[in-house]
């Protein structure tokens, strides 16, 4: 039975590069897929892109490319990336662009759009699902609206013969489901292998974690050389069952462990994981260590897809003063904790308003709150205070009155940053899928 080698090259947009080299080297991969984007990274992309038409892909598809093409070449792989983020067409160019300068040709580049819906659903009465309002009735304008589209777009490009392709919001499963509906014929209605190929892209779709990364935890679970950590491949046959593992050699674990928290990451219902290509079911997969670093899963089935899809909608919320401040050395925390009121004292009578404030001693309350009254005073505490507002000149009052702190007290603070950031919200809604119109633009070197 033929089987494919599907190759997780990144689980998001500033992942490391090394362990997606020794796979397109080592792996014997048929595909080598990077899963880059996440919510709230796609509407900074749009910012981006707002800023400069020509921008508003992975900042790091350059350097990825760089790396990986002149490998594709000889290893003849096929590259699928979610890396042209806002602007599908200018990555593909881009990518064009770095082919030809390292004398690469007949590479065929394809450029997957139709996710971007912000002119179609601006204005209308699309539920926001986190507040029940309307889009129309919505208080701040959006910056974005991209749907999560499904594998057909790209196996469009992989039966034009495309070599690598990038997609705007594509949905993360779908970039794993794609090469095995288009490899093995699969039909877009075969609800229990449509399932299982969703699996596949489910337990791929971030990397490192599946190999131990984000499962590591000394003393509890350890994991050997994580500085060395491989990133997955997927053995699939044409039934979609399937197995992980890793190139030898790497750091990292694959183990019934790894993949069982894998295969309940962001899933809210195991019977009913919403895809727009099928509602897969992983309620009844069987997960088993077929040898080391080896595990089998199978099980995995799908319903009919609801013909709904889900658009993240990104919209400018605030901006956020920031500042800093160390103190050490005999009442270092005391002194920490002066800073705090002074700060909380000048900055309560700040105008304009500020909508919300947070201060903490980092080590001390950062996370966890105060900590046991029995414990020892901290002889070096670093201070963070940080504030939203409705304006970056408001919110830079927050760094200005922590620098403030250099000289007019508690003594002997240092190391003063201080900063302002938008901060770009995210809510979403439902739109019928007959809404989207993809569409496919092939380029080659």
């Amino acid at each position: 039975m033929k089987t494919l080698r599907l190759g997780t090259g990144a689980g998001f947009s500033g992942d490391r590069i090394e362990p997606a080299v020794d796979l397109a080297e080592r792996g014997d991969l048929d595909y080598l897929v990077f899963e880059c984007l996440a919510e709230r990274t796609i509407a900074l992309a749009q910012q981006a892109r707002r800023l400069d038409p020509g921008a508003g892909y992975d900042p790091m598809l350059e350097p990825r490319m760089r790396a990986i093409l002149p490998i594709q070449t000889r290893r003849r792989f096929k590259i699928i990336s979610n890396m042209g983020a806002a602007n599908p067409v200018a990555a593909a160019l881009k990518t064009l662009e770095i082919a030809r300068d390292l004398g690469i040709r007949g590479l065929r580049i394809a450029a997957v759009t139709g996710d971007d819906i912000l002119a179609a659903v601006s204005g209308t009465d699309f539920t926001v699902l986190e507040t029940g309002e309307t889009l129309r009735a919505f208080e701040k304008p959006f910056l974005s609206a991209n749907a999560y589209t499904g594998a057909a777009p790209i196996v469009a490009a992989l039966e034009a013969g495309a070599d690598v392709i990038l997609t705007g919001r594509a949905s993360d499963p779908a970039m794993f489901l794609a090469p095995l509906i288009h490899e093995f014929g699969w039909r877009m209605d075969d609800w229990e292998k449509l399932g299982r190929g969703t699996l596949v892209g489910h337990m791929m779709e971030c990397g490192g974690q599946v190999t131990g990364g984000y499962f590591a935890d000394p003393g509890y679970k350890d994991v050997p050389d994580l500085a060395n950590l491989g990133f997955p491949i997927a053995e699939v046959d044409a039934d979609g069952n399937f197995t992980v593992t890793k190139l030898p050699g790497t750091g990292g674990r694959v183990s019934e462990a790894t993949c069982k928290e894998q295969l309940l990451y962001e899933v809210h219902d195991p019977a009913a994981y919403l895809q727009p290509d099928v509602v897969a079911d992983f309620s009844n997969v069987l997960i088993a260590q077929e040898a080391p670093d080896r595990v089998r899963l199978h099980g995995a089935t799908g319903h009919p897809k609801t013909g709904m899809l889900k658009v993240s909608l990104g919209f400018l919320d605030a901006y956020v003063g920031e500042g800093q401040i160390s103190y050490a050395g005999p009442g270092a925390e005391a002194r920490g904790q002066l800073a705090l009121e002074i700060l909380q004292q000048r900055l309560a009578t700040a105008q304009p308003a500020l909508r919300e404030s947070r201060g903490e001693l980092i080590g001390i309350d950062a996370i966890l709150g105060a900590m046991q009254p029995d414990r020892r005073p901290a002889r070096e505490v670093r201070l963070r205070f940080a504030a939203r507002a409705e304006t970056a000149e408001a919110a830079g009052r927050v760094g200005n009155e922590v620098e403030s702190l250099y000289l007019n007290g508690p003594a002997a603070g240092g190391g003063v940053t201080k900063s302002v950031r938008e901060i770009v919200a995210i809510v979403s809604t439902l739109i019928p899928e007959s809404l989207i119109v993809p569409g496919l633009e092939v380029l080659e070197s």
